[in-house]
């Protein structure tokens, strides 16, 4: 059974622990799955590219625990090797609860943790740490523990008489090194397709791996959960009457500024009998011929806005789907692009589509779950309808004068820890747009009703 890979906080190391081993692998030309617990999009790109397969994500607030059991055993099951990387701290879930952490996902596949801890600026402590986070949830268990930022020989030897004193082993003691640090922006890591050196990368975690990890050990706790029956199952194929050579094509935007979905998004919109082409609006593309659906995942505009500006065939070709009644869904990043105007990280407003009525400019963070009721039908919901989405974006909207997608309701009500109750969102018929993140494992409606919508509107592009 592989191991899930968890810290006592952020920013100690398990992304770099998990590369590292995930780099070995494929040196070692093993097959490896990863996984990664959450909402996250930019840890999962990484583990992608490393690994050359799919990362999956593993959150049951989002899909529910049966979607979650399934996933790990269908896609680990069908490959060598298998590692899960956690999130946050080990215990960090919903609010200031465990619901939904690396705790709950290894305690539901019953995985043994190795917990990543930045020794950098600890000493005997190290010991009171570990047995805490070993003791405060007896079902669980902790493998051993993997030093981050270590100075010396003389202080892993220090660290390591600690956890010998509580019986816990040490697989792997990595050096301090600035040349270890994974670069980041605002909203997390740098995404794979920015590291222009990626493979140089690749090699170096290899190397760290098979000089700092104690593979004896580690090995053993990669090895992909067995089940033939869930690994030999087939992806489900396109939906009943869906031939292929009739299948509606859908444009999702696909570039250095829309980036942020999950593998299961295109997915199951393949398995409901949809042609899913790529579309770059950064690269001022039309939208693709016959095109019966769009959409606009998120990513990062806001670092290419004057660039979105720019583009104006590709934004004439989202006005024109609009008016002509074309689905169009969009989350986060994607809503940005369908506003009157977007100001850029240096304070400069730049012109989108104008499809919504609001400008959009930096301001407060907003991260967390949320639950959602949604007011009223639409494009992809129903009323009354209860979702579970996550929010992440340091974006606020200032209405403006009325725009031209047409009369669009507030989508739904959502709700979360520590966030006030509130409507969000704008949806009619044809438009689904939010902040809200939505994972369609947990709602295979919404490719379901996209594939609806899709079958029976025209295209308005040649």
């Amino acid at each position: 059974m592989p191991c899930l890979i968890a810290a006592p906080a952020s920013g100690s190391g398990k992304t770099l622990v998990s590369l590292t081993l995930t780099a070995l692998a494929r040196r070692r030309q093993h097959t490896i799955q990863t996984f990664k617990v959450g909402p996250d999009y930019l840890d999962p790109q990484l583990l992608s590219a490393t690994s050359t397969r799919p990362c999956r994500n593993l959150d049951p607030l989002l899909c529910g625990e049966d979607w979650v059991r399934q996933s790990f055993q269908r896609h680990g099951g069908s490959a060598d090797l298998a590692l899960v990387e956690g999130v946050m701290g080990l215990f960090d879930g919903r609010g200031p609860s465990a619901e939904g952490s690396s705790a709950a996902v290894a305690a539901l596949l019953q995985l043994p943790v190795v917990l990543v801890v930045d020794a950098s600026r600890q000493a005997g402590s190290i010991a009171a740490l570990v047995r805490g986070f070993r003791d405060h949830r007896p079902d669980l268990t902790i493998a051993g523990v993997v030093l981050n930022g270590i100075g010396s020989s003389r202080h892993d030897a220090l660290l390591r008489a600690a956890l010998a004193s509580i019986a816990m082993p040490v697989l792997g003691a990595l050096p301090r090194h600035d040349s270890l640090a994974l670069p980041s922006r605002h909203l997390g890591l740098l995404p794979a397709h920015e590291l222009s050196d990626l493979e140089r990368r690749v090699d170096a975690w290899a190397d760290l791996a098979e000089r700092h990890l104690d593979l004896k050990q580690l090995w053993p706790l990669l090895q992909a959960p067995v089940d033939p029956a869930a690994a030999t199952t087939a992806a489900p194929g396109p939906a009943p009457g869906a031939a292929a050579d009739t299948a509606p094509p859908v444009a999702i935007a696909s570039d250095a500024a829309f980036h942020f979905r999950y593998p299961e998004a295109r997915e199951l919109l393949e398995a409901e009998g949809l042609t899913v082409l790529e579309w770059s609006p950064l690269a001022d593309q039309a939208l693709p011929a016959g095109c019966r659906a769009v959409i606009l995942p998120g990513g990062y505009p806001e670092l290419h806005a004057a660039q979105l500006a720019a583009s104006g065939r590709s934004l004439a070709a989202l006005r024109a789907a609009a008016a002509g009644g074309v689905p169009i869904y969009a989350e986060c990043g994607g809503l940005l692009l369908l506003g009157h105007c977007l100001t850029d990280m240096a304070g400069v407003e730049h012109r989108m589509a104008g499809l919504l009525p609001f400008q959009a400019r930096s301001g407060q963070l907003s991260l967390g779950y949320r639950e959602a009721i949604a007011c009223g039908d639409g494009l992809v919901l129903r009323r009354g309808e209860q979702l579970n989405g996550h929010e992440f974006h340091r974006w606020q909207l200032q209405s403006t004068a009325a725009a031209d997608a047409g009369p669009a309701q507030p989508l739904w009500r959502l709700q979360g820890w520590g966030s006030p109750a509130r409507q969000e969102g704008w949806g009619h018929p044809h438009l689904h747009a939010s902040w809200l993140h939505l994972h369609w494992g947990g709602c295979p409606q919404i490719p379901r009703r996209l594939a609806a919508a899709a079958r029976t509107t025209a295209s308005t592009t040649r």
